[in-house]
């Protein structure tokens, strides 16, 4: 097919639940394509000599290598090209802000729309799934006596597991929750990744030897130092931003204040929360939209966000923020909370203040600027903060690890070697709260870091 006959074809969107039906359960809303249309999306691919998708690609997967594969009809190929660079791909291709990343690179969305790469490697990884389930673990290494520790099971855990095991080191997963993939599992909503996908990648873990132990805190219930004892010859810290950062407004401790990343976490562990008719979130990510949407679909009638920037400055995905509308959230632009208020420890409503843009920070956005008197009221039964995360650092204690100025680990950021020479990180608790592929990124290069220092190389 010539360059100008698949600049001819229209990118394919795939379907979606009706809204009236997806705001009254966490069924998966996207729904993948069929084997046509994702043929006719894969033709849409121009096989650039120089691909900046790659470029755009968190894991620099070989986009135009599987896409080319994938229209060749050889799946099981493209599954392992793949495969080669990612170890996620079922997750990825569903939670990646894929407009910010491959996709925000392609050259077809310079212009018009680009290729749906999320699309076509979900499609790939599913496909597998459903056809060659078989074929989705690959042959395990012999075993070796090396042992590795890996705190948390989140994508950078995942990855750095997935890496190991293959070569053969005897991983031991620990969490301090009762279930496993860390913020995949208790920070986004099933509606947009089903837990079967995550538990498919599980089983692929322990089918290769991994040991999983839950409910126990590294730096509480047994630290770091401990586990070397125990005889782990490295370990690997991916544990995570899981800290709601604070407004630090007045009344912010009131009942009915509920920080994002504890309500998700709260619910997707099954614990019954009622907020109540009228909910604010405060925030503009994709952690504020998964709490509003939730908040839907569990039964609260009047959900709204209040962002301090624009539309065009929201973080979230550009998807995300679209269905929140169709299903009815409210955003108010150009807002920020200042206080708290109520009567015997519970909350009654929000105060606001106006913002207006002045001149961009640091991050390339324009600052908001509070316009004086401009403050108002909202009532509200629930406040959601949902403004960024931290690091958690129990998994410290007990052990000198040094920490950045931001509250991260430090790490050498070619090796991912923290100051401590047989312990290692990555994902959020390095980087801060970023993108599932980022992390899982970081868990590669630990994982070879890990097996040279293991070899006596590093």
């Amino acid at each position: 097919m010539k360059p100008k006959e698949r600049m001819e074809i229209p990118r394919q969107h795939p379907k979606e639940l009706p809204v009236e039906e997806r705001i009254t359960n966490f069924n998966e809303i996207v729904q993948g394509y069929d084997d046509d249309t994702a043929m006719t999306e894969a033709n849409r691919c121009l096989q650039c000599k120089k691909p900046w998708c790659i470029k755009g690609c968190p894991i620099q997967n070989d986009i135009p290598g599987f896409i080319k594969l994938l229209t060749e009809g050889d799946i099981e190929a493209a599954y392992w090209t793949i495969r080669k660079t990612s170890s996620l791909p079922a997750i990825c291709s569903r939670v990646c802000p894929h407009e910010f990343q491959c996709e925000g690179h392609c050259v077809r969305g310079k212009k018009g729309e680009p290729v749906a790469i999320g699309m076509l490697e979900r499609y790939i990884s599913d496909w597998m799934l459903a056809n060659r389930p078989d074929k989705i673990i690959e042959p395990c290494a012999i075993p070796k006596e090396k042992r590795v520790a890996i705190v948390g099971t989140g994508p950078a855990g995942m990855t750095v597991a997935y890496n190991l095991a293959r070569e053969g080191y005897r991983c031991t997963m620990f969490d301090n929750l009762p279930v496993l993939g860390g913020m995949l599992r208790i920070g986004i909503p099933a509606y947009r990744l089903p837990r079967e996908v995550i538990d498919t990648e599980f089983h692929a873990l322990k089918s290769c030897g991994v040991e999983i132990v839950s409910n126990i805190t590294i730096g509480k219930d047994k630290t770091l130092k401990d586990l070397e004892e125990e005889g782990f010859s490295a370990i690997f810290i991916g544990v995570g931003a899981q800290e709601s950062r604070k407004l630090d407004i007045p009344g912010e401790d009131m009942e009915g204040v509920m920080h994002g990343v504890d309500f998700l976490r709260r619910f997707n562990l099954g614990e019954d929360i009622r907020l109540g008719d009228r909910v604010v979130i405060v925030g503009g990510g994709n952690v504020a939209i998964d709490c509003a949407r939730t908040a839907l679909r569990t039964g609260s009638k009047d959900v709204f966000i209040i962002y301090r920037r624009t539309e065009k400055e929201m973080p979230a995905s550009e998807t995300e923020i679209r269905q929140m509308k169709e299903e009815g959230v409210d955003i108010r632009f150009l807002v920020a909370p200042v206080a708290i208020h109520g009567s015997s420890g519970k909350l009654e409503s929000i105060e606001c203040i106006q913002m207006e843009l002045g001149e961009p920070d640091e991050s390339g956005r324009r600052s908001p600027v509070p316009i004086k008197g401009s403050n108002f009221t909202i009532q509200a039964d629930s406040v959601i903060p949902a403004v960024s995360q931290r690091v958690e650092t129990t998994v410290c204690n007990g052990v000198d690890l040094k920490l950045t100025q931001w509250g991260t680990l430090d790490v050498n950021p070619e090796t991912l070697q923290t100051n401590i020479p047989y312990i290692f990180a990555g994902g959020d608790d390095v980087l801060g709260p970023k993108t599932v592929a980022k992390a899982a990124y970081q868990g590669r290069i630990a994982a070879k870091s890990i097996m040279d220092f293991l070899e006596g190389r590093l």
